[in-house]
């Protein structure tokens, strides 16, 4: 019998797989559970479907992720912090959340805090810095940024 996961089942296959099976299989285990549907002419038309409008929103993200890129690269932003006299350490330390922030002030654009990961280790002097930003799975940006006494 063919049907199409609905979820990943191990040792069988992954979402939206078509897998032949044996009929008790299917029709006491994995059609009741949720695991699966058959795989009718009807599913396979909706399946069809299904794919290419997510095909088509993967790549309309994909896309924005790479014009976003394309204007991140080579950014330098400045954060203006608090530091203490003649030391040049700051006050506390600077993060993804101050670096999206800047990027929102200074460029016009947003990019959201959780992709944003600052190279190195924890930035506690004044000086520059860099930080990556994870768009999508395969495209990163990377930010220059400079901190600055207030």
């Amino acid at each position: 019998m063919q049907i199409i996961l609905k979820k990943d089942v191990p040792n069988l296959g992954y979402t939206d797989d078509t897998v032949d099976v044996k009929n008790g299989y299917a029709n006491n285990y994995l059609i009741p559970q949720g695991f699966a549907i058959a795989a009718t002419e009807t599913n396979k038309k909706i399946l069809k479907e299904v794919l290419k409008q997510r095909a088509y929103k993967i790549d309309k993200i994909r896309n924005e992720a790479k014009a976003l890129a394309a204007l991140l690269n080579g950014l330098t932003v400045t954060i203006a912090t608090k530091a203490a006299p003649n030391t040049g350490k700051i006050y506390g330390s600077v993060n993804a959340i101050q670096i999206a922030d800047a990027i929102k002030e200074q460029h016009n654009f947003e990019v959201d805090r959780k992709k944003i990961v600052i190279n190195g280790d924890t930035v506690k002097e004044l000086g520059t810095y860099k930080a990556t930003a994870k768009l999508y799975k395969d495209i990163v940006a990377e930010i220059t940024f400079v901190v600055v006494e207030e």
